[in-house]
């Protein structure tokens, strides 16, 4: 097997988990309840959110796909995601805005997914030299390759799915996770 089969091996399961997760926290809500903000520390909106993993996980893979290159160039998503939820990291202090030409829930949802499928290919068909590979970004000093990066999108997700949970009690609405549980 390997590193990418056995990385996408773990990975995957946790990506799809994300795209229930993301479902079930966004799908309830109104147009304006996407873009709202219920105060100081929980600015970051649903909608801002789920685009913003998405552009992580599409600078993620350009990263697998031209090794050494500009993640940054030819993000492959559509330009109104990376105009509303591309950041360069939190020293990136913008705060998002509503938009009237803002992807709707499930165009969210779908780029999520589509982001999922087309990393999970990158990674299952990039090399081992190219996932040991050292990349450059941000936090490159704590997890320095490739296949570091593709684990921390995992992480990446999961930290701000719970603050879209949080953002959903600070809003006076029941708990998704709640409604996954398997009964």
């Amino acid at each position: 097997m390997t590193l990418g089969q056995s990385t996408m091996a773990l990975a995957l399961p946790t990506l799809r988990m994300h795209e229930a997760y993301a479902g079930e926290l966004i799908r309830d809500l109104s147009e304006a309840q996407l873009d709202a903000s219920p105060g100081p520390g929980l600015e970051n909106t649903p909608r801002f959110t789920i685009g913003h993993l998405c552009v992580g996980c599409a600078m993620t893979r350009r990263g697998i796909q031209d090794p050494g290159g500009d993640r940054d160039a030819n993000v492959d998503v559509p330009d109104v995601f990376l105009e509303q939820f591309g950041r360069k990291g939190p020293q990136d202090r913008r705060l998002p805005e509503a938009m009237p030409d803002a992807p709707h829930v499930e165009e969210l949802l779908s780029e999520l997914r589509r982001q999922h499928d087309e990393l999970d290919r990158a990674v299952r068909d990039a090399s081992d030299d190219v996932l040991n590979h050292p990349c450059s970004w941000k936090l490159g000093h704590l997890l320095p390759r490739h296949v570091d990066l593709v684990m921390f999108v995992c992480t990446h997700e999961a930290l701000h799915l719970g603050q879209v949970a949080a953002w959903r009690r600070a809003m006076g609405l029941d708990a998704a996770m709640a409604r996954m549980i398997a009964s």
